[in-house]
């Protein structure tokens, strides 16, 4: 039986720190099933890591080096994180819980984010992401990766604006920008700018994908969500009300992205815009929602290998699923409700 031809697509990679590894579940599956094409990467914070790990690999050694090069990344991820303080609680443990809601070093950190800034108590600005990254990834082939376009989004602090860094320029500072919670570190500087996570403006952005993409008469965006939308439960604790905060917050840009696409396409469908000046965007998504939906905010910070792996293989099967359900429909028509998931 002869292979079905591939399909373009465009991937865009929500952030969310640790459960950025279900993310790399679904682009090891993707890149091992190969009906895909992938054209350009759009990503935020560990979105964005997962795509420089990905173009990395890609140049050095095609699709097997890039999943080779994802796996690398997120057990180098878990090695640096073996003797830090945010560790599961044994009662966690015990319970085969991954949240880090027990943990003494959380509780911690959580006090010191409350009393302290990052200039105070971390005032030389160590940051041990950016040395694994400077560590791990060759930025050069990133930059020199013809294959896939790669989209790195960030916050500037000043204007409130969202930055999208393209692929020529991409290091590990505008990486780190992307990724900077202002709890945690210190603005990052680059070219006279401050920069903050990309999530507050563009979780992730899908503009640069309509275009700079080998897609033409038809653009197909898949986004893989990682962020709850919904929460069955009204938070009580100081802890709940700022993690659901977050949560609104990072998932607002994107929603608003959504809602734009949908008010063009029905325009084009009456015929009130001209088809010829406006592509026709398919958007998808893989959602980790219903997989993470038992896990806290504090399990964003457990980088445990095994939850790592948890989490890549729960990525591997919702791809599959999704693949598998899908892909007749990709460049076709929008595979998920966009006024459902707008209002």
């Amino acid at each position: 039986m002869s292979k079905p031809h591939k399909k373009h697509i465009n991937l865009a990679l929500q952030g969310g720190g640790a459960h950025g590894a279900f993310t790399w579940g679904v682009l090891d599956y993707i890149l091992e099933d190969d009906r895909l094409e992938i054209d350009a990467i759009s990503g935020t914070s560990a979105g964005a890591m997962n795509a420089v790990a990905l173009a990395d690999g890609m140049l050095e050694g095609g699709v097997p080096g890039a999943r080779l090069q994802l796996e690398r990344f997120w057990k180098s991820i878990s090695s640096d994180a073996a003797l830090s303080p945010l560790q599961r609680s044994i009662f966690n443990k015990i319970l085969g819980v991954w949240n880090l809601s027990n943990s003494p070093g959380f509780a911690w950190m959580d006090m010191m984010q409350n009393l302290f800034n990052p200039y105070d108590f971390n005032p030389t600005n160590i940051n041990p992401i950016k040395s694994l990254l400077d560590r791990e990834i060759n930025f050069e082939n990133v930059q020199k990766c013809s294959k896939i376009k790669i989209y790195v989004a960030a916050t500037n602090v000043r204007t409130g604006k969202i930055k999208v860094f393209n692929q020529s320029k991409l290091d590990s500072d505008r990486v780190m920008a992307s990724a900077c919670l202002p709890s945690v570190f210190q603005a990052v500087e680059i070219e006279g700018e401050s920069y903050w996570d990309g999530g507050y403006m563009g979780n992730p952005a899908l503009f640069p994908f309509y275009k700079d993409t080998n897609s033409s008469d038809v653009l197909d965006i898949l986004v893989v969500q990682i962020n709850p939308v919904e929460r069955k439960n009204v938070p009580r604790t100081s802890r709940e009300i700022t993690d659901r905060v977050n949560e609104i917050t990072f998932n607002a840009s994107l929603l608003r992205e959504f809602r734009a696409i949908e008010f063009v396409t029905r325009l084009i469908e009456e015929g009130k815009l001209s088809n010829a000046d406006y592509a026709k965007i398919n958007i998808h998504r893989i959602s980790a929602l219903d997989e993470l939906a038992d896990l806290t905010a504090s399990s964003k910070l457990n980088a445990e290998w095994d939850f790592f792996v948890y989490l890549k293989d729960h990525g591997r099967h919702a791809a599959k699923l999704w693949l598998d359900t899908n892909f007749s429909d990709i460049g076709q028509r929008t595979t998920i409700d966009l006024l459902k998931a707008v209002n």
